[in-house]
């Protein structure tokens, strides 16, 4: 399904407004940025590492060595932009990138051991972070977000570009799949 928005459709009489506070791409976005702002500066920060490379060693900690196509959609960071990351990384001694076993023309990415020493000694940080942002609420409602959640960025990620053209104009078909490390469909 694809959504088009025409910049000359008419006017109401009434201009439409959108109250923030009831706005899930605010209201979501809002949480996160409070979330990655405390946990940045309060525990990673100190340690030299930023949120981007925190979701990196995360994910290799949770599923072990991965290509970095994969680890781009485990993580959420365009291709290029883990590149960057992994880079840094491996310079800090966290990770290490390796031939894989299974490609000669592929790379895979593991943590090291001092990689794992500091997500294991960050993942309690982690761990209590989600605790105190979820203070409140019943695990039945935690776990209810967390679906919720998935369903909200499955529905991101498989919905066509909503394109707004000036009338006259056929819709151009952009995509925000590629920085999300997706294939094109």
């Amino acid at each position: 399904m694809q959504f088009f928005c025409d910049i000359a459709m008419p006017m109401s009489d009434h201009p439409q407004r959108l109250d923030l506070d009831q706005y899930l791409p605010y209201l979501i976005n809002r949480v996160g940025s409070v979330m990655a702002l405390r946990f940045g500066e309060d525990v990673l920060a100190p340690v030299g590492l930023s949120i981007a490379m925190w979701r990196v060693l995360v994910a290799l900690s949770s599923t072990g060595e991965q290509r970095h196509t994969d680890l781009a959609d485990l993580t959420s960071i365009e291709v290029s932009t883990l590149s960057r990351i992994v880079t840094r990384l491996v310079r800090m001694g966290l990770v290490a990138r390796a031939p894989s076993k299974t490609s000669g023309r592929e790379v895979v990415v593991a943590l090291s051991a001092r990689g794992r020493d500091l997500v294991n000694r960050l993942i309690p940080f982690g761990l209590q972070y989600e605790t105190i942002a979820s203070s409140g609420l019943s695990e039945q409602e935690v776990a209810t977000l967390r679906g919720l959640l998935r369903r909200i960025y499955a529905n991101l990620v498989e919905a066509e570009p909503l394109v707004m053209e000036p009338a006259g104009k056929a819709p151009a078909r952009v995509s925000a799949r590629a920085p999300l490390g997706l294939p094109e469909r």
